[in-house]
């Protein structure tokens, strides 16, 4: 070992020897005064022969530095490109599933690990699948089509209701109705319902009844407002479904199965993912979780309807 040790020095020394210039510019070793030389030096040569051989090697870092930032300016982009960051999701605490003991074995692809006897849903997967759904959602928005947005836990009735009315799309947040879409034909009939009593009101019908009466009336109004108030507007079934807990709301999704209508949905680690046509793994719970993705998918349903309307004022502009 100690004779190839002696024999390749000198061939080092010798391949390096035409280059001296080069390497002593870098060389941190060197003193101030060996190092205004070398520059001096390398000053001095710069016309000479030499100088296209410093140049040479210069260039070949510079190309390999230039390759390695191209793919971290590429990388770069696709995280901007992503509707929300893993910054975002991690603050909003989307990465928290529930105990190990009340996982869905279907979940285990989208779980990253378990920590403290919780489950933590990987987020990258959850990034990737947000942004599915959310086109998903924009192209049902951009051919005229209706998203029904459900979400009757506590956490998601106020949300859910915000942003399906901000986007002008049907919500149930109350509680789902078994039938709702299975048999939308009855539930039609209680929303007729609902707004004859409206009418009642109005034209001063409920007055000429007697009072206890009048109250029941009232009453039975206040009830369809609650449950059926978010999907008066519907008059037919929806073309998707959003759903906040998949666990808790399976009736809507079994009905949804049924009819062949695509569900959105947001799936906790205690969730079914497997008849969800655009799953998105997430905390389902926490409130700053459910805003986070509910604001997502309205964003995009808002781009599909004015990606809409824009068509639409270009027919008209070519029609004239």
């Amino acid at each position: 070992m100690a004779d190839e040790t002696t024999t390749d020095t000198p061939d080092v020394q010798e391949e390096d020897a035409p280059d001296e210039d080069a390497p002593q510019t870098p060389d941190d070793t060197a003193s101030d005064s060996t190092s205004e030389a070398a520059a001096a030096d390398t000053d001095a040569d710069a016309p000479d022969e030499n100088a296209p051989d410093d140049d040479a090697p210069d260039a070949a870092p510079q190309d390999k530095d230039d390759g390695d930032d191209a793919p971290e300016e590429s990388s770069s982009e696709e995280e901007t490109s992503h509707r929300a960051t893993i910054e975002e999701l991690l603050k909003a605490g989307a990465h928290f599933g529930h105990l190990t003991s009340r996982w869905n074995p279907r979940m285990e692809k989208y779980i990253f690990m378990e920590r403290n006897n919780i489950h933590i849903i990987d987020l990258m997967q959850s990034q990737v699948l947000l942004d599915e759904a959310a086109e998903a959602a924009k192209r049902f928005a951009r051919r005229g089509k209706k998203i029904l947005f459900a979400g009757t836990k506590k956490q998601a009735e106020d949300i859910v209701r915000e942003h399906a009315e901000e986007c002008g799309m049907p919500h149930m947040v109350d509680r789902w109705l078994g039938g709702t879409m299975t048999n939308f034909q009855t539930i039609r009939k209680s929303i007729r319902r609902m707004e004859e009593i409206e009418r009642m009101d109005r034209d001063g019908t409920l007055d000429k009844l007697k009072k206890k009466e009048k109250l029941m009336r009232l009453r039975e109004h206040e009830k369809l407002e609650e449950t059926l108030g978010g999907i008066r507007d519907m008059a037919n079934l929806p073309s998707a479904i959003y759903i906040v807990d998949v666990q808790r709301e399976d009736i809507a999704v079994s009905e949804a199965n049924n009819l062949g209508i695509p569900i959105i949905a947001m799936v906790d680690t205690n969730g079914n993912p497997k008849n969800i046509d655009y799953p998105i793994p997430g905390n389902d719970d926490a409130l700053s979780s459910i805003e986070l993705v509910t604001s997502t998918l309205t964003d995009a349903v808002q781009e599909g309807l004015q990606e809409r309307r824009m068509k639409k004022e270009e027919k008209k502009k070519a029609a004239a």
